[in-house]
């Protein structure tokens, strides 16, 4: 199970790389096409694609990799247990939030699905809705992952450490 985490992971890193590198030489072609007269019409549509897809794929290699803005004024100062408390109220609060967002996520996708692209005839806009229950699933799972393993030192008193690269949290 663990493996296919960890490839589902590394191919959601590479899918979020791309397709923001994608958007960026889109935009600016399109900017570029606009100055000599010649607008592309549907780069517009593809980049919101792009977009919608790049920002949920990235908000989870974030969360899993620990670079998430966060302001530790307050909770810094705590004993490491009772930070370790917080951060698992926080998640679980984040829990919540994402089951919504899934929830309504998915009701979105559907009443989009007839829904077409002004400028891509025949590319229903459900692929752009269904980048928020997609991407907050895969939010969902680190999540859950991140309080196993705040648990996990609360039980046994070890520390968590910032991982620069791999898969943070374990699985069953």
């Amino acid at each position: 199970m663990k493996k296919i985490y960890e490839f589902i992971c590394d191919k959601e890193m590479l899918i979020a790389k791309w397709s923001l590198w994608i958007l960026t030489m889109l935009v600016f072609a399109a900017a570029v096409m606009r100055f000599l007269y010649h607008p592309m019409n549907w780069a517009m549509d593809v980049a919101t694609f792009l977009f919608a897809w790049t920002v949920f794929l990235g908000a989870d290699a974030a969360m899993r990799l620990d670079r998430l803005f966060c302001i530790e004024v307050i909770t810094g100062k705590l004993a490491p247990k009772a930070q370790l408390y917080v951060k698992a109220i926080n998640y679980l609060i984040i829990i919540i939030f994402l089951l919504g967002m899934i929830g309504y996520g998915s009701w979105l996708s559907y009443t989009t699905r007839l829904r077409t692209f002004q400028g891509i005839p025949g590319f229903s806009y459900t692929w752009v809705t269904l980048s928020v229950p997609f991407g907050c699933a895969l939010m969902l799972i680190t999540s859950i992952l991140k309080i196993k393993t705040f648990l996990r030192a609360l039980s046994t008193g070890e520390s968590i450490e910032k991982r620069e690269e791999g898969v943070s949290g374990e699985i069953i």
